[in-house]
């Protein structure tokens, strides 16, 4: 018979490498295969399923893959028809489909019922964990849980249960808020405190599972004899009880080809665990490790870059990323004014390109894209959004500005008020709220309120300022009235104290306000600035359901993995949001910030593009620190030690057109240099000036180039 290879590569025109093909023949036993990005792992998943099958001999049906996602199940499956039409389906799945069956069998076996309580689409739930959560929440903290203390909560919970840490722990987990192992305990009681009967989310189909296949040798053996060979993709994504899972699932044979590559595990918070994989052969001691350390993706300015760039993490396995692929241009790097320079920089960008749906920006938090979608959508530039959040729009935030506002309409609504009170500094109690809102009161809320409640000279000179505010707001533009709301109802002073409370990060509840004065700076009345939010809340829905033709990407790091573009923009790139403020006090959480900013990186082809700017709010920003890494490397050696900031040649007179003044100069420039050519200004220091000429960037005295005026500034 002709070697599967070739003849693999004459009917599917596929030709793999060595490691590759090592990693198709070594079948039998434990195989931790680290794949680096880029290097082709589906492919040689799927060939190594079909060489199962015509070289060994397997049935399709007790071969096990096992997915992250459902969208990956998918494309297996999809690809394996295509590459293997002749042969019977293999059981493609997620690993909670699994657990779900699993779960079932077992419930059903020892005459327990159950409800789902998670993931129930369209259909109404009479019950859901949210609702669960909800409740208890208030039951404990006394007060509303915002949508975003629930959704902390809910990650929290998958945590402890994914991690598998005993109920007797969770109270000592150090929470994302005060309270929150109290709440999760108070959660798991309610869901079994019907005898005979459970009500399940997610997570609890992984718990169960991996008890009944631990306890139930019966079960556990229908289950292993299932499956001679089980394989698993995304592996550093795959959280302790997962993996627990699957070692019941191959206890007798050891047949398991895990696919990984711990470089690009980037969902601790979630329950993954990169360090099951360094510990690989304590739990498999015979185990055979091979690395697909081929990029067949990216040029080789950013294969090497980042393969450097990752180099400075300590837990991980050493690879050594290459690729045969040509050259395709320097690694751009900019520092621009502010975040509003940057978006100008990336929507003109965007304007030239034609085919956008070879191109991404990428971003850390969410809350970055709302003023992306609001430009984009204003300019007619089409998009798509990877894992769309329209979660912004009813940020609590946002709605109590727009509560802020309708105040402003009616200053007699007591209900209104009674949402805003507590988040304007007035320094009154919940109790003092509650005797006035229980009051028959009318007329202005705050004049009321004053007659209606026993207040210090201090509070009542608060809330006089409050109707002197209120006076102005009608007739001020709607960016003004949120600058109003922030500054001089010390709106933003409340949201610190919220922040420091439950544990916010403030910088995101900022960035929203940010985003939100952007948006209402295009927009004349605070009507049209509430009618623009709902259009823009429709074009999200849009951009991720039903997304035009030759979309851009708007999609955050997170999203983007498993992605590829031509052209990749990474922005935001500060000290504060990657990395947060937070991952710079652990050395783990820093180690998985670096891997997220290495998973942004090794999305682009061609062409990646990292932005940065100076200051927001008022404030000045530093530069990522992975930011100033990636710039370490591209200065290699030699640059370091001969580009000095270069002095020009004062021989010469100045020139009479040349710009002489700095405010003259801005980030993204196009210029020309009297010596050096054509360039794009980078960055505009105190001293000096970044100017990017061809291939090269070049320090220059800023006080000497204006001083000679040895610059012009050029149309594109």
């Amino acid at each position: 018979m002709t070697d599967f290879f070739i003849r693999k590569k004459n009917e599917l025109h596929i030709q793999l490498n060595d490691v590759q093909k090592k990693a198709v023949k070594q079948t039998e036993g434990p195989l931790l295969l680290l794949a680096c990005p880029g290097s082709g792992k589906t492919t040689t998943m799927i060939m190594r399923i079909g060489y199962l099958i015509e070289e060994k001999n397997a049935n399709p049906k007790r071969i096990k893959a096992i997915t992250f996602s459902r969208a990956s199940a998918r494309d297996m499956t999809e690809r394996f028809k295509r590459f293997f039409p002749q042969h019977s389906p293999v059981d493609f799945s997620t690993i909670h489909s699994l657990a779900f069956t699993i779960t079932r069998t077992y419930l059903q076996k020892t005459g327990v019922t159950f409800e789902l309580i998670e993931g129930g689409g369209n259909q109404k739930q009479p019950l859901t964990k949210m609702s669960l959560l909800k409740r208890l929440y208030k039951e404990t903290v006394r007060e509303e849980g915002t949508e975003d203390e629930l959704t902390s909560l809910s990650t929290f919970i998958s945590f402890l249960k994914n991690r598998m840490i005993p109920f007797n722990e969770w109270e000592q987990v150090q929470a994302p808020f005060d309270k929150a192992g109290t709440i999760a305990l108070g959660y798991e009681q309610i869901k079994s405190k019907t005898q005979g009967h459970l009500l399940l989310d997610f997570d609890d189909m992984l718990s169960i599972a991996e008890q009944a296949l631990r306890v139930d040798e019966q079960l556990a053996e229908k289950f292993r004899s299932r499956y001679d060979y089980v394989l698993t993709d995304e592996s550093q994504d795959t959280s302790l009880v997962q993996h627990r899972i699957v070692e019941h699932l191959v206890a007798h044979h050891g047949n398991l080809c895990v696919v990984a590559d711990d470089d690009q595990s980037i969902y601790t918070w979630r329950g993954a665990d990169p360090a099951y994989l360094l510990n690989f052969k304590q739990v498999y001691p015979d185990a055979k490790l091979l690395r697909m350390e081929q990029n067949y993706r990216s040029s080789k300015e950013i294969v090497e870059t980042a393969a450097t760039f990752i180099t400075r993490n300590k837990q991980r396995y050493k690879k050594e990323m290459r690729t045969d692929n040509e050259g395709a241009g320097p690694i751009v790097m900019k520092q621009f004014e502010d975040p509003k320079r940057l978006l100008e920089y990336v929507t003109y960008e965007l304007l030239d390109e034609q085919n956008l749906e070879e191109v991404a920006v990428l971003f850390r938090n969410n809350a970055s894209s709302t003023m992306y979608v609001n430009e984009l959508h204003r300019r007619g530039i089409p998009f798509y959004m990877k894992d769309a959040d329209d979660k912004f729009f009813s940020h609590w935030v946002v709605e109590d500005i727009l509560n802020f506002m309708r105040l402003s309409f009616n200053v007699e609504r007591k209900d209104v008020f009674s949402k805003i009170a507590m988040k304007m500094n007035l320094f009154i109690s919940r109790d003092m709220l509650s005797r006035f809102m229980n009051k028959a009161t009318s007329g202005n809320v705050f004049e009321s309120f004053i007659q209606s409640v026993q207040l210090k000279g201090s509070q009542i000179e608060k809330l006089d300022a409050c109707i002197e505010v209120y006076k102005k707001i009608p007739d001020m533009r709607p960016a003004q009235v949120i600058r109003m709301i922030r500054y001089e109802l010390e709106y933003e002073e409340a949201l610190k104290s919220r922040a420091a409370k439950f544990g916010y990060r403030i910088d995101q509840l900022l960035g929203i306000l940010d985003t939100l004065e952007g948006i209402a700076s295009q927009v004349r009345t605070m009507v049209d600035f509430a009618n623009r939010l709902k259009e823009l809340e429709q074009a999200v829905q849009q951009a991720k359901f039903n997304p035009p033709a030759n979309a851009l990407t708007l999609s955050t790091f997170h999203s983007a993995k498993g992605l590829e573009f031509r052209r990749v923009f990474m922005i935001d790139l500060v000290k504060g949001i990657i990395p947060s403020e937070e991952d710079e006090t652990d050395p783990m959480l820093l180690e998985e910030a670096r891997r997220l900013f290495y998973v942004g990186m090794t999305r682009a082809k061609e062409r990646l593009e990292l932005l940065s700017y100076r200051e927001a709010n008022g404030k000045p920003k530093d530069d990522s620190r992975f930011l100033n890494e990636v710039r370490a490397i591209l200065m290699k050696p030699e640059k370091r030690n001969t580009e000095k900031l270069q002095k020009a040649d004062l021989s010469t007179l100045p020139d009479p057109d040349g710009i002489a003044n700095r405010t003259e100069l801005s980030v993204g420039m196009h210029v020309v240099h009297r010596v050096f050519g054509r360039g794009v200004i980078n960055g505009i220091g105190e001293e000096n000036i970044q100017i990017q000429f061809g291939q090269n960037e070049k320090q220059l005295l800023l006080e000497t180039i204006l001083l000679r005026r040895l610059l012009k500034r050029v149309d594109l």
